[in-house]
């Protein structure tokens, strides 16, 4: 890419996340509903923070810190660099005040778009790093509001609901062959470390469900008593049920005997024909167990979406849970230095999802992208995609 395509490239990326931002006040970006999620006003710190951090601290001439307490507050979880603010407690931060964050996003990028006329190719394999970073976080921003604003009992509304891709169709069953396959990036174009090597696996005959499972199918299932009725659950997703008082996914809402949905765009009816949104692991487990099927491994999702000829809703709807735990690649091996904590210290304690969601920022997405959560997520685009044996 060209110095003037990568500057665009940079600019578009950086213009998206304050536009994302753009409809909230300072109050709304401070706020952090619970510690997983984060405040906007982190976020737009944190991102901003990669690039001056990996990249202007290393190669911008003369480099000065925008504020040195920066390098402290919105620090995530790279040890190699220092100190970090308790993820816990970022809703704490008041100050510095969100006009201050957003003048570090301008003086990092004026800096930024200077480095850029004549960038070498470390520097450049860095910032497409940095920009992938930032439209993760993208995604999360818009999560982790929604989660804030079905906090509060006014149930405001973001803006719009993101663009769905309509109406599904019927649920069909692909057949696939198995054998022995490859999986993982093929080396072109950008990828997370996580995605290599690209190695053979051996799959036995599988089915795959044509579309994702819908509000209406779910419906059905707690129609039918399937969070009263232990047989369907893990035994730990039992125990979070339980501990939670969980009875219907973390977003819906009864009144009237009839079904609402906490969206971006507020409280609205629930759509049975929409896909289903914001369960857990253990929920879509307990699903699929009740739906006589089973979540798909992570390399069945993505050789079938090799295939993928007569499967809709890859990568529009909502991330989908897999039965695999995130675990490295035969052969992986986590880059050097800090940036190689990005995804391979994580790999425990967690499942992989596959596809992509509404909130998923276009082109960011890729049949080889591993997501992945605990099992006890749910506040992110998370569906279900049901597989069985053949």
């Amino acid at each position: 890419m060209n110095p003037s395509a990568l500057a665009e490239t940079y600019h578009g990326v950086r213009q998206r996340t304050l536009a994302l931002a753009s409809p909230l006040s300072a109050e709304d970006c401070c706020v952090q509903s619970m510690p997983d999620a984060s405040p906007t006003k982190w976020h737009l710190g944190h991102t901003t923070w990669f690039f001056e951090t990996f990249v202007l601290e290393r190669w911008e001439p003369d480099f000065k810190p925008f504020d040195p307490a920066f390098r402290v507050l919105f620090n995530s979880y790279y040890n190699a660099v220092g100190d970090k603010h308790p993820r816990p407690q970022r809703g704490l931060l008041t100050r510095p005040g969100l006009e201050r964050v957003l003048a570090y996003r301008a003086d990092v990028d004026r800096r930024m778009q200077a480095l850029l006329a004549a960038p070498d190719g470390a520097l450049t394999v860095l910032l497409q790093l940095g920009l992938q970073h930032e439209q993760q976080h993208q995604e999360l921003l818009l999560t982790d509001i929604q989660h804030l604003f079905s906090r509060n009992p006014l149930a405001p509304a973001y803006g719009e609901e993101l663009p769905s891709s309509g109406t599904p169709p019927e649920l069909g069953w692909h057949v696939f062959a198995g054998g022995v396959t490859e999986i993982g990036h093929t080396g072109e174009g950008f990828c997370f470390d996580n995605e290599t090597p690209r190695h053979r696996v051996f799959l036995q005959p599988y089915q795959l469900a044509s579309r994702l499972v819908t509000n209406g199918d779910y419906a059905a299932f707690i129609a039918a008593g399937g969070y009263a009725d232990p047989v369907f659950w893990l035994a730990e997703g039992w125990d979070w049920r339980v501990s939670q008082g969980r009875t219907h996914p973390l977003y819906w809402r009864e009144s009237n005997g009839a079904w609402q949905e906490f969206t971006l765009a507020g409280l609205v009816a629930l759509n049975p024909h929409l896909p289903l949104k914001h369960v857990s692991y253990y929920e879509a487990d307990a699903y699929a167990r009740w739906a006589d099927a089973r979540l798909p491994t992570e390399a069945e999702w993505e050789h079938a979406a090799g295939n993928a000829e007569g499967l809709s809703q890859l990568f529009t709807e909502a991330w989908q849970w897999t039965s695999s735990s995130y675990a490295p690649y035969p052969g992986f091996r986590a880059g050097a230095g800090a940036v190689g904590e990005y995804n391979g210290k994580f790999m425990v304690n967690q499942y992989v999802l596959r596809g992509g969601s509404r909130a998923t920022p276009a082109g960011h997405s890729r049949p080889t992208y591993r997501n992945f959560f605990p099992a006890a997520a749910c506040w992110q685009f998370s569906g279900i995609r049901l597989a069985r044996d053949v």
